[in-house]
C-alpha cells in the first residue's frame, strides 16, 4: 500500500450538508477500493484565486490515505467526474 495525500475543492453555493455528502463520498471511494483514510481535515471555506466554473469561493478538504494504485487511480477519475469538486490533486508521499 502507498500513502497518498488528496486535496480537493468543493463548491461552496450548496448547501452545508451537501459539502459534506460530497466530502464523505470521497472517503467513501477510498474505502470501497480496499484504501483507508488516516487522516482527513476540513479547511473550511476559502476565497480562491481566480474564479473556477464561476465560483468565487471554496470549501477545502485534505485527506491522508493509504491505497494500492489503482484505487488511487479510481479516486482520480471520481473527483474529476463529481461536479460539485472544483479541483482536485492526489499526489504520492514519500516514504519514511
Amino acid at each position: 500500500m502507498n500513502k497518498y495525500e488528496m486535496m480537493f475543492i468543493v463548491k461552496a453555493t450548496m448547501e452545508s450538508d451537501q459539502v459534506k455528502a460530497t466530502a464523505e463520498n470521497m472517503k467513501k471511494v477510498v474505502s470501497s477500493c480496499g484504501g483507508t483514510v488516516t487522516e482527513f481535515k476540513e479547511l473550511g471555506e476559502k476565497k480562491l484565486a481566480y474564479p473556477i466554473k464561476k465560483e468565487l469561493n471554496g470549501y477545502y478538504f485534505v485527506m491522508q490515505i493509504e491505497a494500492t494504485k489503482e484505487a488511487e487511480a479510481e479516486l482520480n477519475r471520481k473527483a474529476g467526474l463529481d461536479e460539485n469538486v472544483l479541483r482536485h490533486l492526489v499526489v504520492k508521499m514519500d516514504e519514511e
